[in-house]
């Protein structure tokens, strides 16, 4: 899931864990207590319906995006390469669809007929026009269906074995990058010409492509497919929900979902298992509205509107349209958009958030914390290596070096102990 820049400072939270950062969810475990949903565990708990029709292969998923298909799940593999994509139509698209759907900014999964009944062939390309596209893919066979690619897919062990015998060098050297949509999809599944021609509009010399291309080709003319085709597509359905989590923006939005009435808020009650707006709460002297949700949470006055609220304990709160996440303090006061993280307050004064502020809690193995702080109009990619002025007296790039050789364990049971005793002494 990579480092997370656009979602910090979030994953400093959970020392440089970015699957690990916890959702404002909670959710019911073997012992009957609720806790906080990581993203890694609600992509584990969405992805697991696909475990009965992959048996045997490797499964890649996005370790920051959850999505519910509207399409069947089960189904049997009849490819050594399969990717999930949302196949948009029975038929390929004409190019004023093309231009509509914006398959011009994506990539893209198309597939194409085959003279092996019930099996349709698949072909990578990436953000390109629907007159280069007929024009390069109908060199391959007749087009059939076309959609997104959503980027997880699975491999067969034959296959998996074979991609690790072709690059065992630089596996054993560590000294290449390779992406599986450029360096192993597009060259297993387009010709030389076209492929070198998309490369060279990502900036790749005409050379190196070439090269690569006839690596892949080597590779694939002396693999055996048996009775499977090499690559191929399972549709998701078009409409299916994606609810992505990798940015701070869209954890925000994505969490915030869960107050509305649309079809997709509907579908994430229901993949939560979340049938009552407080779960596990203590706040009888806190006026809650009809929209908030809250888990395992306790305050004694306050109120609480349009937010999303799971692990809070505080002698007195005051939300409107924010995010806290596992917070202590004898006052918790946020405004709209703002998202607290784990910070645990002993001052009179408590935590104190104004609209679209975000604070998390970073902790060491000796039990001390810092509050990292950020705002939702600030992207985590572009300031990263930047000392946000006002806020931090240190940049998000430095508190992820310092990170690295954290004992996460560790560190957890530290945070775990503080929590506690700071809601103990709250009498909470």
């Amino acid at each position: 899931a990579g480092k997370g820049t656009r979602l910090a400072p979030l994953p400093a939270g959970e020392n440089n864990n970015k699957p690990g950062v916890k959702l404002p969810f909670g959710l019911r475990n073997k012992d009957g207590n609720i806790q906080s949903l990581t993203i890694l565990e609600s992509v584990v708990k969405q992805t697991g319906i696909y475990a009965n029709s992959r048996k045997g292969r490797l499964s890649v998923f996005w370790g920051d995006q959850v999505f519910i298909p509207s399409a069947p799940f089960q189904y049997k593999s009849t490819h050594h390469i399969d990717i999930l994509c949302t196949l948009l139509g029975d038929t390929a698209p004409t190019a004023e669809e093309w231009a509509e759907q914006g398959l011009d900014k994506y990539g893209v999964i198309a597939c194409l007929e085959t003279s092996v009944p019930d099996r349709l062939d698949a072909a990578q390309v990436e953000k390109i026009s629907h007159k280069t596209a007929t024009e390069m893919l109908g060199k391959l066979g007749t087009l059939r269906q076309v959609g997104p690619s959503l980027g997880s897919f699975s491999v067969s062990a034959a296959i998996l074995t074979a991609l690790m015998d072709e690059f065992k060098p630089e596996l054993i050297e560590k000294t290449a990058k390779f992406d599986t949509d450029p360096h192993f999809w597009m060259p297993l599944t387009l010709s030389e010409a076209d492929y070198v021609t998309l490369m060279e509009q990502k900036g790749t010399d005409a050379g190196v492509s070439k090269a690569h291309h006839e690596r892949m080709s080597k590779m694939k003319a002396s693999f055996e497919l048996g009775d499977y085709g090499l690559f191929g597509a399972i549709n998701v359905g078009k409409d299916a929900c994606w609810w992505d989590y990798g940015q701070m923006k869209l954890y925000s939005q994505n969490s915030l979902l869960l107050l509305e009435d649309s079809p997709s808020a509907k579908l994430l009650r229901q993949f939560l298992g979340v049938d009552a707006h407080l779960t596990d709460c203590s706040l009888d002297g806190v006026t809650v509205d009809d929209t908030t949700y809250a888990f395992d949470s306790k305050a004694k006055t306050g109120c609480i509107s349009k937010s999303v609220v799971a692990g809070l304990r505080a002698t007195e709160v005051s939300l409107d349209g924010a995010i806290v996440v596992n917070c202590v303090a004898k006052k918790i006061v946020a405004g709209p958009g703002a998202i607290l993280y784990g910070v645990v307050d002993a001052s009179d004064e408590g935590i104190v958030a104004g609209d679209g502020d975000v604070m998390v809690s970073v902790s060491d193995e000796s039990g001390s914390s810092m509050v990292l702080k950020s705002r939702m109009d600030i992207d985590g990619g572009k300031a990263w290596k930047q000392v946000v002025e006002g806020l931090n007296t240190i940049s998000f790039e430095d508190v992820h070096k310092k990170n690295k050789m954290a004992d996460i364990g560790e560190i957890q049971n530290k945070r775990q102990k503080v929590y506690d005793e700071a809601a103990s002494a709250l009498g909470l």
